[in-house]
């Protein structure tokens, strides 16, 4: 299932800074200036991620480098590549070590990709813990990712990352299989923005936990929102079936 993510257009809206009125980073040539202004303006991922190799081909030692790299990041993400977007991570966090998003979205993905009988099973999902709660206590004091936006734009865009946070970490406590930490974490993450996807992942964990009327109810929710993805409301409706079963079963 794949993430209901804001939209990426909506994403470079708020990470793009008018050249003109920014400080830091800043172009140091119209070519370079040109260059970064096509990462913004391109709407297809992969001529984003292209146009983000450009820039860091031809301007090494570009202020944008961190940000290019996890636009590049997100660009792979929105195509469902997990190399790729880890690929990406790695470099961006190389660039920025206190990339909160970045280590958010490797936190995620990890979690998503460890197996059950994975050798090193433990060591991933501690790496990606230890990852989304870093990237919690950078956001505690994190400057606004565009000055530009107002107080309440910006509290909007750290609900969100909170909420991906806790998402993390319910992936992880579903993937150790303690899954009243997930409810937890999950229940925390809907609250933070309200996601389908993160209320379907939290109706399976109550399906896991042997809650089916608590994981009936939030399924039903989805099921019924009027602006959920039918992909979700699919995946929604076939775990409803399953607690129904389960919970027939039971009986």
């Amino acid at each position: 299932m794949k993430k209901y993510l804001i939209p990426i257009v909506s994403l470079l809206t708020a990470l793009a800074i008018p050249l003109a009125a920014q400080k830091q980073p800043q172009v140091k040539s119209q070519k370079e200036g040109e260059a970064v202004t096509a990462i913004f303006q391109t709407q297809d991922p992969d001529a984003r991620i292209v146009a983000v190799e450009s820039l860091l081909s031809k301007f090494a030692d570009t202020d944008f480098k961190a940000l290019a790299l996890y636009i590049a990041t997100i660009s792979a993400q929105q195509k469902n590549d997990f190399e790729k977007t880890m690929l990406y991570a790695e470099r961006s966090l190389e660039a920025d070590p206190k990339s909160y998003a970045t280590m958010l979205i490797m936190a995620s993905g990890i979690a998503q990709r460890t197996r059950e009988h994975d050798l090193d099973k433990e060591e991933k999902l501690g790496r990606a813990e230890k990852l989304a709660k870093d990237a919690g206590e950078l956001l505690k004091t994190a400057p606004k990712m565009n000055p530009q936006l107002t107080d309440e734009q910006w509290e909007l865009a750290k609900k969100d990352f909170e909420a991906q946070k806790h998402e993390a970490l319910g992936l992880i406590a579903s993937a150790r299989k303690k899954f009243d930490a997930a409810i937890a974490e999950y229940k925390s993450a809907v609250a933070a923005n309200g996601d389908p996807a993160t209320m379907v992942r939290l109706g399976q964990a109550y399906n896991f936990a042997g809650k089916h009327d608590d994981a009936i109810s939030v399924l039903d929710q989805v099921i019924g929102g009027a602006d959920v993805p039918a992909e979700i409301k699919q995946v929604a409706q076939q775990e409803k079936t399953r607690a129904v079963q389960a919970k027939g079963a039971k009986k």
